[in-house]
């Protein structure tokens, strides 16, 4: 056997080694990125954070969440990311209804086609719309009618945002208008006392320090939100618009079955843990863990909600 011949053999046992060597190589094996398409403090990253922690924990490697605000109605520059981000389960897109809904069929080409298959949605925001504990009325009805013959004020923070289009769209489907409408950057127990509108949508963690000087008269959520139990959801008043902003952890679509089971093992257990349901107690939020199967089917419900919504506010 020739210097040469050996060489060569000695190289390509050393490839396959190698090669055996990465093949065998587990999924986490570098850090992790979490990345929220938002600014930090709201409960997706609160929630989020809690998962990227146990994470750490559990797979002894670093994992982070990583906020990239940018765009309530779009481009996403968070899930921008996520989406030219390899398959391999080091980047995952924690979002918001919007994003797998909408993102894909409001023009933005990195997005489209839809790019990303959910993890489980783990959070619904406890979005409500509220008055006064004085005004004429207390249930949507009753508004309703009232808003027929007088001006009625409502406050939302921006005409994109799911609670606010279904909102819009609850008004349509009861005959009335609302008299005017504004966004504001706060919607508080201050938004009501001082007149600036006369009916918010808003979440209720904002207007609990006022929950006894203030009527609730419905959740834009998919279930009662047990802080307040006797307000209808929205869906029990209008089975039309039974949606709600929710929030869920995603990721590409070529995406390993078994990267995608290690994340959710741990997501799913650290939204059962103590401290995460101490925030549901605490904001009023629907913490939980609803599976890839039943998510993709709330998903494809919620994008024939939103394009009936639409078609109304047409």
């Amino acid at each position: 056997m020739t210097i040469k011949t050996k060489i060569a053999g000695a190289l390509a046992t050393a490839a396959i080694a190698l090669s055996a060597g990465m093949a065998a190589a587990e999924y986490p094996e570098k850090p992790v990125n979490f990345i929220v398409p938002w600014p930090p403090g709201d409960l997706e990253d609160v929630l989020t954070r809690m998962i990227a922690d146990d994470f750490q924990e559990k797979y002894g490697v670093a994992a982070a969440v990583v906020n990239k605000p940018g765009g309530g109605g779009g481009p996403f520059p968070g899930a921008i990311e996520v989406a030219n981000a390899p398959a391999d389960g080091y980047t995952i897109g924690s979002f918001v209804i919007g994003v797998p809904v909408m993102g894909h069929q409001i023009d933005i080409a990195p997005l489209t086609p839809a790019k990303f298959d959910p993890l489980g949605i783990f959070l619904t925001y406890p979005f409500v719309i509220a008055t006064s504990g004085d005004a004429p009325y207390s249930s949507m009805a009753e508004l309703a009618e009232y808003a027929k013959s007088n001006d009625v004020a409502l406050g939302h923070f921006g005409d994109v945002l799911t609670p606010t289009q279904v909102t819009k769209a609850f008004a349509k489907n009861a005959g009335f208008e609302w008299g005017s409408d504004a966004a504001f950057d706060a919607l508080d127990c201050n938004t009501l006392a001082s007149g600036d509108a006369d009916v918010i949508n808003t979440t209720l963690q904002l207007i609990l320090p006022c929950l006894d000087s203030v009527k609730v008269l419905t959740s834009i959520t998919d279930q009662r939100i047990p802080l307040v139990p006797d307000a209808p959801a929205i869906g029990e008043l209008d089975p039309d618009l039974n949606i709600a902003l929710w929030n869920g952890l995603f990721v590409t679509k070529d995406t390993p079955q078994d990267v995608r089971d290690k994340i959710v093992a741990v997501a799913k257990e650290s939204m059962m843990s103590e401290r995460a349901q101490t925030v549901a107690k605490e904001t009023g939020a629907l913490v939980y863990w609803q599976d890839a199967g039943d998510s993709a089917a709330r998903i494809e419900n919620d994008i024939a909600t939103m394009a009936r919504i639409g078609g109304l506010l047409e």
